[in-house]
């Protein structure tokens, strides 16, 4: 006999209910993963999770917003604790979006699982320029490049990263080598060419 569930608020259960889809998610995969499943191992019914997240889709895109709202605090109060100069500040930077890339391999997981999803795709651009505007803000007051330019220059920045973190994730690097070359980019990025 199944103990009756703790009532929790909608968004607690919502937490709860995450929390455990990520741990199954760690242990297991996202293959084992299901609604079904999630409601087994959080000893809820079925209906509960189903009124959560509708279908698997929809658990998965919310653990992947809950792992970027992770990573993106993370980074912000990394920044709050940075010397005010170029390269401490492209330094942790660096450090925070390779710990996301280590410390949380779930991202790739279930990013992986959701390739072709359209809604997912969607949600990679807002989090993508949202992290581009994150960065550019954090560097504004030590570059010489507009607005614009200086968030062009992150946009490339980040694609550089990502094929970084390629590189690290398939142990073909260090975690600090990967920092130091993160870091010799944003730096880079943001000085302007001279005689033009």
């Amino acid at each position: 006999m199944n103990p009756t569930p703790t009532r929790l608020s909608k968004q607690a259960r919502r937490e709860q209910l995450l929390d455990t889809a990520m741990a199954i998610v760690r242990v297991k995969g996202t293959d084992d993963l299901t609604l079904v499943t999630l409601a087994e191992a959080a000893g809820v019914s079925r209906p509960i999770v189903y009124d959560h997240f509708g279908v698997r889709a929809g658990l998965l895109l919310a653990l992947y917003q809950q792992l970027d709202e992770r990573h993106r605090a993370a980074t912000v109060q990394a920044l709050r604790g940075a010397a005010p100069i170029p390269e401490e500040i492209a330094r942790v930077m660096s450090t925070a979006y390779f710990a996301c890339a280590t410390d949380m391999p779930e991202f790739n997981a279930i990013s992986a699982a959701l390739k072709g999803n359209r809604e997912m795709e969607a949600i990679q651009h807002e989090m993508f320029d949202s992290y581009t505007e994150l960065m550019a803000a954090a560097l504004q007051p030590h570059s010489s490049l507009t607005t614009d330019a200086l968030r062009l220059h992150c946009v490339g920045v980040l694609g550089a990263a990502e094929a970084i973190a390629a590189e690290l994730n398939r142990e073909r690097t260090t975690a600090a080598d990967a920092v130091t070359a993160l870091t010799d980019l944003i730096v880079g990025s943001l000085a302007t060419r001279s005689g033009r």
